[in-house]
């Protein structure tokens, strides 16, 4: 089964990259700054921004259409559906990533249940007056990860202090406390009333994320959430995932922007590299190395560039494993470059570490992190895990924070982190009603909430009793240092949020991250670091 092509940025002839220093034994700190020519294809930041061309001046609706088309997209998700073998009867079309209108009125999939109605666009179209939430945590010491912003639940309730229909969310949090304490029987007697207050995901955002909260917690506290939230297990079920994906895609920027900020990092730290490899923490469908092989096709020179992958997954990923193989050996066929993609099982890892990855003397090697891998190997196995990191001297290890991780909820009680969770996935399920709101795609909307969020929220409930190192203490701690994303990475981001104009969204620079924000709330945070 084949991957069909994603469309690539604009290739960076003409911007000055800074990369790694070959020789890293001689100064690992130093890097090299290597500047091409215009006599290839003149389309540097500057010119893709402003420069007009010296035969012709763009009007500004080319203007407009080349800074997209500077942006990845996902338009080749239908043929896997055929390549799969199974026809898509759904009535349900998926959204486009642009600013137009999409009917929301398809025949829904009978199996996935109807969890809250329509948005409306009205309850977008005026600013809201939000009161606080004070009264519920301003005696819980709760910290959050922006000390230079008001950041917290306020964004999200309208009249709570006159409205007792909340109070659920004090429940919530008690019920979180109890877990710190060990009163399990008084945590289990607050869930059971929250069953009563809390039916189904319906209403505003804070409600729905509540819910599943509530529900997670019940999970942990009987413990049919032992293990990391079931996966998925056939073929069906991965289907419905990949075109739910590929619909969040076309509401959001969120998936995009985590997808393209990646792989500016890896092409920018291994630039010129015919032999590259990956070892990815969370490969999840392996969709978005499609991209990454578009570019890397492009660029080659001479010969046929060879990348290879190596995925640490769960060991019940059996299916997917095949999938993602497949997908990726065809592709690099068709592309006439050479892939090589490696499983290693989660707990082999744990044994072994790095020494169940096969390297290759001459390759470049990246790794990709989220904080999945940080939450399950804990405080303990963190700096060890760093080390070996160092040992195996990476070109770029390449940080992606899309689940709110945070040092405050890493750092502090089972409490804090759920608060800072529920936070998060409040604001993501605004940030999702505010973009069906701006383009369409309810139908969908249900669907993202259900197959791609609860699951997260569940991990996230699982993941708050686990003490673990602050990252960037943890990074800095190993050795490692930043290195700042480029202007192109920037005006990427820039046009992502152009194409989506979803009044909410924005794009900025934190120490040397690169964040998109829903308000004041980070929504994905990608960093790159050099040992």
């Amino acid at each position: 089964m084949r991957v069909p092509p994603v469309s690539s940025p604009p290739k960076l002839t003409t911007q000055n990259v800074v990369v790694p220093n070959p020789n890293p034994t001689s100064n690992p700190n130093s890097t090299t700054t290597t500047t091409t020519t215009l006599c290839y294809e003149p389309r540097s930041v500057l010119e893709l921004c402003r420069s007009p061309s010296p035969e012709k001046k763009p009007t500004q609706q080319e203007e407009v259409e080349e800074d997209h088309a500077s942006l990845p997209n996902l338009d080749w998700w239908d043929s896997i559906m055929k390549d799969l073998g199974l026809q898509d009867d759904s009535s349900t079309p998926i959204p486009l990533l642009k600013n137009t209108n999409i009917n929301t009125h398809e025949t829904s999939n009978p199996c996935i249940p109807e969890i809250y109605p329509n948005p409306s666009h009205d309850q977008f179209d005026q600013p809201q007056d939000f009161t606080t939430l004070s009264d519920i945590y301003s005696n819980q010491n709760l910290a959050y990860n922006y000390p230079n912003t008001n950041t917290n639940l306020d964004h999200l309730v309208n009249d709570f202090n006159n409205n007792s229909n909340w109070d659920f969310i004090e429940e919530l949090i008690r019920a979180a406390d109890c877990f710190d304490n060990s009163h399990l029987q008084l945590a289990q007697a607050i869930l059971e009333r929250l069953n009563q207050r809390l039916r189904s995901p319906t209403g505003k955002p804070l409600h729905r994320a509540a819910f599943h909260f509530k529900d997670a917690l019940q999970s942990l506290l009987s413990g049919s959430n032992r293990t990391n939230p079931p996966r998925l297990s056939s073929m069906v079920e991965i289907v419905q995932t990949i075109r739910t994906f590929k619909a969040f895609s076309g509401i959001s920027p969120i998936p995009m922007f985590s997808i393209f900020t990646v792989n500016q990092a890896l092409l920018e730290a291994l630039h010129g590299s015919s032999f590259m490899h990956v070892v990815d923490f969370e490969i999840g469908l392996g969709i978005q190395y499609a991209s990454l092989m578009k570019e890397i096709a492009e660029k080659a020179v001479n010969g046929s560039p060879l990348l290879h992958i190596t995925a640490v997954v769960p060991e019940e990923y059996a299916v997917e494993s095949r999938l993602i193989r497949e997908n990726l050996n065809q592709f690099a066929n068709d592309l006439g470059i050479r892939v090589q993609v490696d499983f290693v099982p989660l707990r082999t890892f744990e044994t072994v570490s790095f020494k169940a990855v096969r390297f290759v003397d001459g390759e470049k090697t990246a790794i990709l992190l989220t904080p999945a891998i940080f939450c399950r190997l804990g405080s303990d196995g963190t700096a060890a895990f760093l080390s070996d990191i160092r040992r195996i001297t990476p070109g770029v290890v390449v940080f992606v924070d899309g689940e709110g991780w945070t040092e405050a909820a890493a750092a502090a009680s089972f409490r804090r982190g759920v608060v800072n969770s529920l936070e998060f996935y409040s604001m993501m399920l605004e940030s999702l009603d505010a973009s069906v709101a701006a383009g369409g795609g309810g139908e969908w909307a249900r669907r993202i909430e259900m197959l791609l969020l609860r699951p997260k929220i569940i991990a996230a409930v699982e993941a708050a009793g686990r003490r673990t190192t602050p990252w960037r203490e943890a990074f800095y701690g190993a050795g490692m240092r930043p290195v700042q994303l480029s202007q192109f990475a920037d005006f990427q981001a820039e046009c992502l949020l152009a194409k989506v104009q979803i009044r909410g969204f924005h794009v900025a620079k934190r120490q040397a991250e690169l964040v998109l924000f829903w308000h004041e709330r980070a929504m994905v945070a990608t960093s790159a670091w050099r040992c």
